[in-house]
């Protein structure tokens, strides 16, 4: 009988955490989950600047995408992403599962972002 607590890494077979076994969906094809380490998050807290908000201002006078402001998401997510995927190896993951993203304005001009899920151990399956 196998020890559902034992990781694979013990048996010669790794799985190391890799951006590809990070994943919004509640399982991994080709794996099983052998072991639940529970949440996992990265959190931060951005302010828009001044000269942000200024160049903000000018790019909405002719539409489009406003560059300033997809910067400054794109970069909070990622760090909250590295922070999750950080949080999940010291608790000794090999994957992550029901990633999600969360924002909430703290009060105007201050944002937190949370980016969060569960941290497991897999293995890979026979059918692999």
């Amino acid at each position: 009988m196998t020890d559902p607590y034992n990781s694979s890494a013990s048996r010669g077979t790794a799985v190391v955490l890799s951006d590809a076994m990070v994943t919004t969906a509640l399982e991994l094809p080709g794996y099983r989950c052998v072991r639940n380490l529970g949440l996992v998050r990265g959190i931060t807290v951005r302010s828009r600047s001044v000269i942000g908000n200024f160049i903000g201002g000018l790019q909405t006078l002719f539409g489009g995408n406003i560059t300033i402001y997809t910067q400054l998401c794109e970069q909070a997510r990622e760090e909250t992403y590295r922070d999750m995927v950080t949080h999940a190896r010291q608790l000794g993951a090999n994957a992550i599962i029901a990633v999600r993203y969360d924002a909430t304005e703290l009060m105007s001009g201050l944002t937190e972002v949370l980016c969060y899920g569960t941290a497991v151990v897999v293995e890979p399956t026979s059918e692999r």
